[in-house]
């Protein structure tokens, strides 16, 4: 896992604008008549439509996509009882989650109340405005009887996630567990360490499934939990029934399944060696399990184990079930949530561990293949697939248990209709990072005498996508190194212009002038000009030494490309470079070429170009969907533009025909599916949803890129080099550290496909 360090997540939250979410408006508000319709006098009308109807307001107002996430901060994560007030960033980040993973809205509200009664009345005031109620981090007793009361007395879905968040993932994990091991949930023998809030929800789900009580060994910090105890509250009492006392290692004696809510280190390989044959041991106290991975399997190579983090297999991570527990909640308007709902969650989430696995996330995880064993025994937390089958699978639980208020009756349509709520928007650099991830490469940072570039290595490192190299002075880089408290361990720094680099300059400069002595360059020029960092680095690529290089922050982006160029070259069958960008939208990724090399191509090398992007796309795991823009719509205006890419389009469709791409046309058009529909539905872009704009000349692609990057508040990543043989990667002027990390990833990513 990356180190985290303590500046660089006070800087996290604190950048730009302080927190991690905010409210946007979703109707137009910029004319009087916008206002007045949005306000005073026109907001009149849903406000007297609901007072007559309450449901309305499901139809009038965010209250159906919108989820309160509300603590009093007396059980914050690792922290404990830290308060209200400083449980809110835990609080927004749970809101964060929420909405890129399930499209769900959040208003964060941490409650100064530690006295359960008037915690539960101040929820209950708050409730109208909320379709459902996420309790988080509050601390057992207290937090069984405020969920109970509240459940019971409203009439929208509760939950305590802390509770039921891991028992769901845990029991979707134990039943495929199990069926690995051919054991039967009713006969065998569970030992569990803690008696907390989680602990105790899943000792009840798993009993639900069929564990009997008197084969669950529940143990909290003062021993078993047995009939001879007078300390227990109503929710241990339920696994009181042992009629004697046992000490926490007896009980590993013929367990099958260990699961631990506990503390990191407690159980020691001897227990684990003590389990029956193959044990089942859910490890899952963060940051450090009560085993680690590497101890638990040394003494049991028959073990199927999990834990909660993400460096091991098997991470239960609640994040796989409560963004898409609540969306099929919201969805049919469920005024609960119930048992029935959370079993259907667990079935839905260990059915899907059992499927094939998409590529994309096979490759996300840097593995050749994943398939259900026992190192696949739930699904991984980045599966797109969770969102619709998860919710959907809570959603017809709710509408059989009675509790829906607006039950769905096209269940294909709810599916598109869920995959249509996220695009790969909030996937795609996710997805590039853990491809980066799963086998990191030797990246050259041309331009290492600058801070941001450094800080951006460190990062790379630290986050495992990348083995830095870098170019510059090394006086100056280790100064900015102490001053700036980067760390590196080994870190290899390189002055190409220093003495102890004169031999490589010469080889360096010798297989140059090879590659150029027909091109202007003598040899002497060749060695002199591997002095350069540009030509230097893009001469570790081609030479092995190392894998990628991006440079650009300081420079002129032709005073590196043109490096790259002259000592990589181009790839077999490839006759141009182009600039691709990608802006990462709420509608999806949008890459954009040429944005940054090609003057004004022509007809034939717009079509190069485009089926050259196609092909990068693919590497993303996108299918690209194509236009190519003018002023004109498919003939309708005349001029050497339109022309152009009307031939352009001709020579894609013949010599590409599975390639979805059409042209010339408008870029209104190309991004408004409706308006192609009703103009054009004759085109080869209708009812698809357009992810690739291809630019008639570079004047128009640059200032198109440069105005949506500004105006918006996408993600960019660019410009990505689209035809080099190898993987080098020029960066924007004045790039942010984000950006350039980024940059660095696909790099990595460029560097594996090639």
């Amino acid at each position: 896992m990356a180190k985290i360090r303590k500046q660089d997540a006070l800087d996290y939250h604190s950048s730009g604008k302080p927190g991690k979410i905010e409210v946007i408006p979703t109707k137009p508000y910029s004319s009087q008549r916008d206002l007045s319709l949005a306000y005073s006098p026109g907001v009149a009308e849903p406000c007297l439509k609901i007072a007559e109807n309450p449901e309305d307001a499901y139809k009038y107002t965010s209250k159906g996509n919108l989820v309160a996430v509300i603590s009093n901060g007396t059980a914050v994560l690792g922290l404990g009882d830290i308060g209200p007030l400083a449980s809110k960033p835990v609080m927004e980040g749970k809101g964060l989650l929420f909405k890129i993973f399930a499209d769900i809205d959040v208003f964060d509200i941490e409650v100064d109340a530690k006295d359960p009664e008037l915690f539960i009345q101040t929820v209950k005031a708050i409730a109208p405005t909320f379709g459902g109620i996420n309790l988080e981090d509050i601390k057992a007793p207290e937090a069984f009887e405020i969920e109970r009361r509240l459940k019971e007395e409203l009439d929208i879905p509760v939950m305590h996630d802390d509770q039921h968040g891991t028992a769901i993932i845990s029991s979707a994990a134990l039943i495929n567990a199990l069926e690995l091991a051919k054991k039967k949930i009713d006969k065998v023998k569970i030992v569990v360490s803690g008696a907390g809030a989680s602990a105790l929800s899943c000792a009840k789900l798993y009993h639900a499934l069929g564990a009997t009580l008197e084969n669950i060994f529940m143990f909290d910090s003062k021993g078993l939990i047995w009939s001879g105890r007078d300390d227990l509250d109503e929710m241990k009492q339920i696994f009181s029934g042992h009629k004697k006392d046992i000490e926490f290692t007896e009980a590993f004696k013929k367990a099958d399944v260990f699961l631990g809510l506990s503390r990191g280190g407690l159980v020691k390989k001897e227990m684990i060696s003590l389990m029956a044959k193959d044990p089942i041991v859910f490890a899952l106290a963060n940051p450090e399990p009560e085993i680690s991975y590497k101890d638990a399997t040394s003494v049991r190579k028959d073990i199927i184990m999990a834990t909660g983090r993400s460096d091991h297999p098997n991470q239960v991570n609640n994040v796989l079930g409560f963004p898409f527990i609540f969306r099929g909640a919201l969805d049919v308007r469920a005024t609960t949530i119930n048992e029935e709902m959370k079993l259907a969650a667990v079935k839905a989430i260990a059915s899907l561990a059992k499927e094939s696995i998409p590529e994309e996330v096979v490759e996300a995880y840097g593995e050749k293949s994943i398939t259900f064993g026992r190192e696949q025994i739930i699904p991984k937390p980045l599966d797109p697939r969770l969102l619709y089958h998860v919710a959907p699978a809570v959603a017809r639980a709710a509408m059989e248990s009675g509790v829906a208020k607006s039950p769905i009756s096209d269940w294909d349509e709810y599916e598109t209709h869920l995959k249509k709520r996220l695009g790969i928007d909030n996937k795609l650099i996710r997805n590039i990072t853990e491809k980066a991830q799963s086998n990191p490469k030797r990246v050259v940072f041309a331009e290492a005498d600058n801070v941001k570039i450094l800080k951006a290595a460190q990062t790379a490192w630290e986050e495992g996508v990348a083995f830095p190299i870098l170019l510059g002075k090394r006086k100056k880089i280790e100064e900015l190194i102490k001053e700036y408290s980067i760390e590196f361990h080994d870190v290899q720094i390189i002055d190409p212009k220093s003495e102890e680099e004169e031999d490589r300059r010469i080889q360096y400069g010798k297989s140059f002038f090879e590659q150029r002595k027909r091109k202007g360059f003598t040899e002497y020029e060749s060695i002199q000009i591997m002095r350069e960092r540009n030509h230097f680095g893009a001469m570790m690529v081609e030479m092995g030494e190392a894998d990628a290089m991006v440079s650009g922050v300081t420079r002129n982006y032709r005073d590196v490309v043109r490096p790259a160029i002259q000592t990589i070259g181009l790839q077999k069958d490839v006759n141009i470079v182009a600039g691709v960008y990608i802006l990462v939208t709420k509608r999806g990724p949008l890459f954009m070429a040429d944005t940054t090399i090609n003057m004004n191509p022509t007809a034939e090398e717009i079509a190069e170009i485009t089926n050259n992007v196609a092909k990068t796309i693919r590497k993303f795991k996108v299918t690209p969907r194509i236009a190519l823009l003018s002023y004109s719509n498919f003939g309708s205006s005349k001029g050497e533009d339109a022309v152009k890419m009307a031939k352009a389009v001709d020579i894609l469709h013949e010599k590409y025909p599975n390639l979805v791409v059409d042209g010339e046309v408008q870029a209104n058009f190309a991004l408004n599916n409706d308006l192609m529909m009703e103009k054009f539905a004759f085109s080869h872009l209708a009812n698809k949803e357009v992810n690739t704009l291809i630019f008639p000349n570079l004047s128009s692609g640059n200032i198109a890129y440069k105005l949506l990057q500004e105006m918006t508040e996408g993600e960019a990543i660019g410009p990505v080099l689209v035809g080099l043989k190898k993987s080098v990667h020029v960066l924007q002027l004045g790039s942010s550290v984000r950006e350039i990390i980024n940059m660095v990833k696909v790099a990595v990513v460029d560097a594996q496909n090639k």
